[in-house]
């Protein structure tokens, strides 16, 4: 049996590159595949394999002291849901580009928001209602098939479009409402909630172990609508056998959780598109912009 498991831990890491050695030589002599991101911050990974072999990536990675209380998120997958396995150092965790802002220490993001267990989020929301706002930390893409209902969503592509979003002041109003910062795993609402309380938002929550600990507690049976958009071969996890299907393909507007990169190499877009239109190669890119340079490369023969 294979799985994959998600995980991030904000400590501070004196050596990165003796870290990334570390971790790439525990992972390949494990025979697992993933990605992790090592930084001063600490570190972020996903990795998959037999389930024995992550058990023990998990006990050697938890020897390092600042570690110790690592949380693991378990998911479906394995090995093969990765093409390789990738150790990289990076000046940040999440590339918010706030290394200059915001502080870390032995106990994580200092001034971060509030952790929420899923079922304190429930409580939070039986209590005060309609002054709980959520607000999605990650991009678009991701909260087009699933996000919390009613959530914000910034206009965003990247992570460092959230710095420019909340100095606009188009959420200014919000300020005094309950805010819930909410993502995949956790990671990014531990410095955007950060970056929220820099900036005037007074009451503001993550969710503890992201939209992926919320799921394993609630499925489909509580506040998350649609697909769990992801960062490898399987795009999209879904909670449960009655997930609602919220995305809507970009050329028929059915309903569709289905995403495809763009048919034109050089472009990184992904196309929202349901499995009828998949069949019209016309349809597979991301704009008539993308079609018509993949025709001026190698013209459609009639």
């Amino acid at each position: 049996m294979q799985k994959v498991i998600l995980y991030y831990n904000f400590t501070p890491v004196k050596d990165v590159e003796l870290m990334k050695l570390w971790q790439k030589m525990l992972c390949d002599s494990l025979n697992l595949r993933g990605r992790i991101l090592v930084s001063p911050q600490g570190i972020n990974g996903t990795v998959g394999g037999d389930i024995d072999d992550v058990k023990a990536y998990i006990k050697s990675t938890k020897q390092f002291p600042g570690f110790k209380k690592t949380v693991f998120k378990w998911s479906e997958g394995g090995r093969e849901n990765f093409p390789r396995m990738s150790v990289k150092v990076k000046k940040e965790l999440v590339a918010f580009e706030t290394y200059d802002d915001i502080q870390i220490d032995e106990n994580g993001v200092v001034g971060g928001g509030t952790h929420l267990k899923p079922e304190q989020l429930h409580e939070l929301v039986d209590k005060h209602g309609e002054d709980v706002v959520f607000f999605d930390g990650r991009n678009q893409y991701e909260a087009k098939v699933g996000r919390f209902k009613n959530a914000i969503v910034p206009d965003t592509r990247t992570s460092r479009d959230f710095k420019r979003e909340l100095d606009s002041g188009k959420y200014d109003e919000l300020k005094d409402k309950k805010i819930v910062s909410y993502c995949t795993g956790g990671v990014r609402c531990e410095l955007l909630s950060a970056m929220m309380k820099q900036r005037g938002f007074n009451d503001v929550y993550q969710m503890d172990g992201g939209i992926v600990k919320y799921g394993e507690k609630y499925g489909d049976d509580g506040l998350w609508e649609g697909n769990l958009y992801v960062f490898d071969s399987r795009m999209g996890v879904d909670f449960s056998d009655h997930a609602k299907v919220i995305g809507e393909c970009i050329h028929c507007g059915g309903k569709t959780s289905n995403y495809e990169n763009c048919a034109l190499a050089s472009c990184n877009n992904l196309v929202l598109i349901c499995d009828e239109c998949t069949q019209d190669p016309a349809k597979l890119y991301d704009s008539s912009e993308c079609l018509q340079a993949s025709q001026r490369i190698a013209p459609v023969v009639q």
